[in-house]
Formats: C-alpha cells, sequence, structure tokens
C-alpha cells in the first residue's frame, strides 16, 4: 500500500452526526504552517474517543 499522509494529532470536538456515527475533527489552527494537516471523520459510536486524545490517522491508497 502507498502511504499518502499520516496526521497525529488531538481530537478537539466531537460531534454527534446519528444514532450510528459520530465525527472526530480539529482544525487548522496554523494558517501560516500551509503543510500542517487537519481532520474531520466520521466513526462508528461507541469508539470510546473523548476530546484531547491524541489519534493518528493514516492515509494509504489501496
Amino acid at each position: 500500500m502507498e502511504k499518502i499522509a499520516e496526521i497525529i494529532e488531538e481530537i478537539e470536538c466531537i460531534a454527534p452526526v446519528n444514532e450510528f456515527k459520530d465525527c472526530l475533527m480539529t482544525q487548522d489552527k496554523t494558517s501560516d504552517a500551509p503543510e500542517k494537516l487537519w481532520f474531520n471523520i466520521d466513526v462508528p459510536v461507541g469508539h470510546g474517543l473523548k476530546d484531547g486524545d491524541r489519534i493518528r490517522i493514516t492515509i494509504e491508497k489501496v
């Protein structure tokens, strides 16, 4: 698999989408650092994560 990007960051906010999924988010607070990546990704409810948890997201081409 070809690794395209890896984000290691703290979750800033978890928003409920519906009864099946939540949205994990962090925003780009560093517009002066364009290489910094942020995320906004849905995950299944019951994930056990909370605001402030540090997570890793890896994007790979399969």
